[in-house]
């Protein structure tokens, strides 16, 4: 057992998991390419090549662009940490696009009929409506997280204004008697 460990790099059950990923992959290509495999290979090469060439470096200019503005506010911004609040709410919405598109951009023909769904805008206004759900929530907690932590310069003068207050030459310690 230690030497799979080792040779593997981890534990076996984590092989046997990546096993059952491979084969439920492999079991979906199968029922997927049954019918127009021609098709369904062009766009797999077409969603691959989109990505890489055309949103990999579109969102990689939209995080550097967030990280400009980050970095502009301030050495004492948390650039690091408050670059997250932005990552995340965009990165769930992007995938609730990407999962949703064809509902958000409007449904098909017949989805009303088919579904008794209601078609128009709702799924573009849900969509939008939880976007900015995100945000919100994202900058809820960027605002109690940067209450909670003061700069070092406040809690410094904090610090000399309870040490001035107590007197000179006076310890105001724990355990010192007044």
């Amino acid at each position: 057992m230690r030497s799979l460990r080792e040779r593997y790099g981890a534990s076996p059950l984590h092989l046997l998991l990546v096993l059952c990923s491979f084969a439920l992959t492999l079991y979906a290509g199968v029922r997927l390419l049954r019918g127009d495999a021609v098709a369904v290979i062009l766009w797999f090469a077409g969603a691959a090549v989109l990505h890489d060439l055309v949103l990999l470096p579109l969102y990689a200019v939209a995080d550097r662009a967030a990280q400009a503005v980050f970095r502009r506010r301030g050495p004492g911004c948390g650039t690091r940490r408050g670059i997250n609040f932005v990552r995340i709410p965009a990165m769930l919405s992007g995938l609730l696009l990407l999962v949703w598109w064809p509902l958000i951009t409007g449904p098909p023909a017949g989805y009303e009929g088919g579904t008794g769904l209601g078609g128009g805008d709702v799924f573009r206004e849900r969509w939008l409506l939880i976007t900015a759900g995100l945000f919100t929530v994202s900058a809820v907690c960027l605002l109690i997280g940067g209450s909670r932590r003061r700069s070092p310069l406040a809690r410094a003068a904090s610090e000399h204004g309870s040490r001035s207050e107590a007197g000179p030459g006076s310890e105001a310690g724990p355990g010192s008697s007044p």
